[in-house]
């Protein structure tokens, strides 16, 4: 199995990650950190932002913050988003602070409980190209290789609340949902052999291979752009997956 490579998020990424089919969302590749400045061009600043904003198709957390000059934290601790892994297309977020009272993010978070980890398997058998935080797109997971085509294989078994190529940089992604704690997402692929709703076993094909971008530079390559998520935190996959023999 994976001959290993050697820490960072394409899907900074986030992932935003969630429970629910249609609600799930993924930061944008290179997303993490705080939104520009409000004063920078083409930006409302708070005398002229609206108060609210209405999310779209395709919108994470930190686009939307940053178009309004926010910082993705401000805007999730406002709406009373936790850790700001789930909106949902249609959902209305509040762009200040409600009745003039300080920012929730001031106040401490109480930590999320997390069950167990399911027993992980092997998505492909192909090398580990990238490692966890090798570089910006390797910033939330890693990348494994083998040939254009090769099965995806479910992680573990669950439910497919993601399914689309919405989501600019990952090609056709999946995201699985485990437990109420845990995600695993499968990115750059060519072709998905699942959908939004479907119930998954442990190993079952999910997804064909396809390209992803090499680290620093280097041509595009067949790679599986993997991640493992607990309560919207991303892991590193390696220290997970079932070692190799």
């Amino acid at each position: 199995m994976p001959g290993l490579v050697p820490r960072l998020s394409l899907l900074p990424a986030v992932l935003l990650l969630a429970a629910c089919s249609g609600a799930v969302r993924w930061e944008e590749p290179g997303a993490r950190g705080t939104a520009p400045a409000s004063s920078r061009a083409g930006q409302p600043d708070a005398a002229s932002r609206p108060e609210w904003h209405t999310v779209r198709a395709g919108e994470t957390l930190y686009s939307i913050a940053s178009r309004y000059g926010l910082g993705a934290s401000q805007l999730a601790a406002w709406n009373e988003l936790g850790d700001g892994t789930l909106i949902r297309v249609g959902q209305r977020l509040r762009l200040s602070p409600s009745g003039g009272a300080p920012p929730a993010a001031s106040r401490p978070v109480a930590p999320v409980a997390s069950e167990a980890p399911p027993r992980w398997q092997w998505p492909v058998n192909g090398p580990v190209l990238a490692r966890y935080g090798e570089s910006p797109l390797t910033a939330s997971g890693i990348q494994l290789g083998g040939r254009s085509g090769d099965a995806i294989r479910a992680a573990a078994g669950g439910q497919v609340v993601y399914a689309g190529s919405g989501l600019t940089g990952y090609g056709e992604l999946l995201i699985i949902k485990h437990s109420p704690s845990w995600l695993t997402a499968y990115g750059y692929n060519q072709a998905l052999m699942v959908r939004e709703g479907d119930r998954v076993e442990a190993g079952q094909p999910i997804a064909r291979m396809g390209e992803g971008p090499g680290i620093s530079g280097a041509s595009r390559r067949p790679a599986l752009h993997f991640e493992i998520r607990r309560n919207g935190t991303p892991l590193d996959p390696l220290t997970e997956l079932p070692r190799v023999p």
